[in-house]
């Protein structure tokens, strides 16, 4: 299991440009929840990098399709669990049981929101945003409607954290790697 493979892999099944940025995106987040709570963050990432692995190619068989596509991968039960439990209650009923699959229930619904608040602000970047302007965001139902609030409250729960912790904190995680995105998503799309 490395990540050049994983790549390789979510490439084959998703080639929208803004799949590709959201799960690089999941992918830093994730490594950097890792990092912050004690965790291998290699592992951490790769779940984060493969999580939709079945979305652009299969999206009304998402999280159906997943493990058939990384078991004939070589790719163990563990991680099928985790990318699969990240769709629990919306397709699958995989339930989020590590501290892994339960960051990832939280923070993928959530990057979605906060990538779209950033869109809107001047700058069109994560740097100079702040706490106060994402919680004004999650209120606004009509802002970003698909990104479902109930998510993200429900994974702060099952993480036993407030909303606001859940919030600041994937607003750091996203601002700390954002450049790395940005660089990581220009070299894959100008090689494709």
């Amino acid at each position: 299991m490395n990540r050049e493979h994983a790549l390789e892999l979510f490439m084959r099944y998703n080639k929208e440009r803004y799949h590709i940025q959201h799960a690089l995106t999941v992918e830093e987040v994730l490594k950097w929840y890792a990092k912050e709570l004690g965790h291998e963050a290699d592992y951490w990432g790769i779940v984060g990098l493969l999580h939709d692995i079945d979305y652009g190619m299969y999206p009304d068989e998402h999280c159906i399709k997943a493990p058939e596509i990384l078991r004939s991968e070589g790719y163990g039960e563990d991680i099928i669990h985790a990318v699969c439990s990240h769709a629990y209650g919306i397709r699958v009923d995989v339930k989020p049981e590590h501290e892994m699959e339960k960051v990832l229930f939280a923070v993928d619904e959530l990057t979605g929101l906060i990538a779209a608040a950033a869109l809107m602000r001047p700058s069109k970047s994560i740097s100079d945003m702040e706490l106060k302007s994402i919680r004004k965001k999650f209120n606004d139902k009509i802002f970003a409607a698909k990104c479902s609030r109930e998510v993200i409250r429900t994974g702060a729960e099952m993480l036993g954290w407030e909303l606001d912790k859940l919030l600041s904190m994937t607003l750091e995680a996203m601002r700390s790697s954002e450049g790395r995105v940005s660089e990581q998503l220009v070299a894959i799309c100008s090689s494709t």
